[in-house]
């Protein structure tokens, strides 16, 4: 007689998927609203985005985010996403900070009845998903089974991780850090190394975004095991895919005589290199350890909720 095979203590759990599931349509609809609509961003979006590479930079983010949300959904075990989990967890609470430094800036009260409307959804889903964010974490750690490394990273895969996710890191404090110190009306951008000029609340959400990218690199650095790391290096190279669309479809507007623009596209270039590797060596590594000695470790538990590898 057949039976349904019960949820193990390592299986990612229906809160969890719950959460996926809400962020796949919330990216979706930011992909629209920003990379495709990026020309009317200064009068459709939750604050004024007055350089469309801004908004398609933001836009490119948010596909990343939905291909990290669609592949995430296809795994079942905590293991796989719990990187990508965490890094969307720490995006999130780093924007809801942004977002209440910078409130007086979102279209609340002013602006079109669009703008206002994406303003306040804006501002709902940061107060809302940061917590939802924590509470699954919390309550996935609680269940998580401790699994050995058993592929583990290649050397170059993890130079480069190190190298790419200080620099993402070291960008996105500045950028974070730039939008705290420079006002609204202040006639100069948020960070002098970035191609193109960005306002405070810009440029601390972009750098929401680069922290994040260096908090998952530091991540997958310290778990170890590349069979793991399918969904973080498919968002990987998917970021840098569509930053790049990003840049091609707005190249017209930018000074292609600034040194930070040639920067910029080879870190990109480095980033999608990077990982368009990581998905093979994880597709890889995967395979190998099908019919490995993994499934058992899906018998053991941690009882303290201390972090494994």
């Amino acid at each position: 007689m057949d039976t349904v095979e019960a949820e193990q203590p390592g299986d990612v759990r229906p809160g969890t998927r719950w959460l996926l599931v809400a962020f796949t349509v919330l990216t979706l609809l930011a992909v629209f609203q920003l990379l495709l609509l990026a020309d009317v961003a200064d009068r459709y979006w939750a604050w004024t985005i007055r350089t469309e590479l801004t908004a398609a930079f933001l836009g490119a983010a948010y596909g990343g985010g939905f291909v990290l949300a669609v592949v995430a959904l296809r795994q079942r075990e905590w293991s796989r996403i719990r990187l990508p989990v965490i890094t969307v967890a720490a995006f999130t609470w780093l924007t809801a900070v942004a977002t209440l430094i910078h409130l007086h800036r979102l279209h609340l009260l002013d602006g079109g009845p669009i703008a206002r409307v994406v303003a306040w959804v804006w501002l709902a889903v940061y107060l809302v998903v940061p917590i939802a964010c924590l509470l699954v974490v919390v309550a996935q750690e609680r269940r998580r089974v401790r699994v050995p490394v058993l592929r583990p990273l290649p050397d170059g895969l993890t130079v480069a991780l190190a190298v790419e996710g200080a620099v993402f890191f070291a960008a996105g404090v500045l950028l974070f850090a730039g939008g705290m110190t420079v006002h609204h009306d202040e006639p100069r951008s948020a960070a002098a190394f970035w191609p193109w000029e960005l306002t405070p609340l810009s440029a601390q959400v972009i750098g929401a975004w680069l922290i994040a990218l260096g908090v998952a690199a530091a991540l997958a650095l310290v778990q170890g095991d590349v069979g793991r790391q399918l969904v973080a290096a498919t968002t990987y190279t998917a970021f840098g895919l569509f930053e790049f669309v990003a840049v091609a479809w707005y190249w017209p507007q930018l000074n292609r005589h600034d040194a930070w623009l040639w920067v910029y596209l080879t870190f990109l270039a480095a980033v999608v290199l990077t990982g368009a590797l990581g998905v093979r060596a994880a597709r890889r590594g995967a395979a190998a350890g099908a019919a490995g000695p993994s499934s058992a470790a899906r018998t053991t538990t941690t009882t303290s909720g201390r972090p494994a590898a």
